[in-house]
């Protein structure tokens, strides 16, 4: 299954095709560039700007705009990568991908195998579809500190120390505040956050040693805009970033490993089971994703070597401005968003969450706990 390279994206024509077009043309400063050049150097080009000054005046704003947009981005890349380079040998890299059973993750794995990549699994549900060639499953509860060690232990002892870890596994609820319970809570921490720090914790050291390699954290756009029934995966989304800004500074800054890399993604409603009865009135904008497009822009980052982020769709920039609009702007939109999660139905790998965390000690605690870890 390539990854897709036609012009219109996998969901048709939506607003990200105008914002790309734009971006290459109005806003390209190398496609701007002669005609400026023109305008200042030859008699054409300077009659043309006198009889036309308006115009001419806007392709220079555009121009200059332009120009400030692609030195800022050249700027933050080098600040991100720590004005480090480094070298991917891919058919020698390991990738550990959690929740790579189905779903984004899935995919994930799928396009990493294309590139030759060793792939290791790490989810609690079964492969829901045959296993790539060069690529290894275990089953292992992420909620438990334990398992997560155990099979860490395997994978380094049977495929080797990973060099890329993808933190792709999340769970929902779906509850209001008053409906979640503890168990739902520590539940969806224990996925979509404190596994990041599990995984990390036991591969990271690898990576320090020989300052290369990459963490990418999947977060979402609820990292961003936290709604109704979904507060508890928002803020848990929002930890996971924090996670990702607080380990770039500290690889930097405590462990002296410039060269490990990490990548953030936040992104919108994708079309998984885990999100089954999502709203979304706003598809020309925001159209609903297919789980391929969200992992072809995650793989596609992680080819590049470099530390980055990924929005998808690219209008999604507009929603990480959030935290500076006006007060009355931000409730608004978020109470406008309500209806978002009135018909969801989700699917619940672990439907049974009290029943999940029994046996584990009272103040929950997940080192005691039975060890679930499949052979590859």
């Amino acid at each position: 299954m390539p990854m897709h390279n036609g012009w219109l994206p996998r969901e048709g024509f939506y607003f990200d095709v105008i914002l790309r077009l734009l971006g290459k043309t109005a806003l390209n400063p190398a496609l701007l560039l002669p005609i400026v050049l023109a305008a200042k150097y030859t008699k054409q080009g300077e009659d043309l700007s006198i009889l036309h000054p308006l115009a001419f005046s806007r392709v220079k704003t555009l121009f200059y705009l332009g120009l400030a947009r692609y030195l800022s981005g050249r700027l933050s890349d080098g600040v991100v990568n720590n004005f480090k380079a480094d070298k991917y040998d891919w058919p020698n890299e390991i990738a550990v991908v959690t929740g790579g059973a189905g779903g984004i993750g899935g995919h994930v794995v799928k396009f990493l195998a294309e590139q030759r990549v060793k792939v290791v699994i790490l989810d609690i549900q079964p492969m829901t579809t045959p296993l790539p060639a060069g690529c290894y499953y275990y089953k292992v509860d992420l909620t438990d500190r334990a398992d997560v060690k155990a099979a860490a232990a395997k994978i380094r002892a049977e495929v080797g120390n990973p060099t890329i870890i993808v933190n792709n596994a999340g769970v929902a609820r779906g509850k209001t505040i008053m409906e979640t319970s503890e168990r739902d809570l520590k539940f969806t921490f224990d996925v979509n956050c404190f596994a990041h720090f599990y995984t990390v914790q036991e591969f990271l050291p690898h990576m320090i040693a020989k300052d290369h390699g990459m963490i990418v954290t999947v977060a979402s756009f609820a990292a961003w805009l936290c709604v109704p029934n979904m507060v508890d995966y928002g803020a848990s989304k929002a930890a996971a970033m924090a996670f990702h800004e607080g380990l770039a500074s500290e690889l930097k800054t405590r462990y002296n490993a410039p060269r490990v890399r990490t990548v953030i993604v936040n992104q919108a409603y994708t079309k998984t089971p885990l999100f089954e009865g999502y709203n979304t009135d706003s598809a020309f904008v925001m159209p609903p994703l297919e789980p391929e497009t969200v992992a072809e822009a995650i793989v596609r980052q992680i080819l590049t070597g470099r530390s980055g982020q990924v929005i998808a769709p690219d209008a999604g920039h507009a929603v990480q401005g959030l935290r500076g609009m006006p007060w009355w702007w931000q409730y608004k939109l978020r109470e406008s968003c309500e209806k978002l999660m009135t018909n969801w139905s989700g699917r619940q790998v672990i439907k049974d969450v009290e029943g999940h965390y029994e046996g584990r000690d009272g103040k929950g605690s997940t080192d005691g706990s039975t060890v679930l870890v499949g052979k590859p």
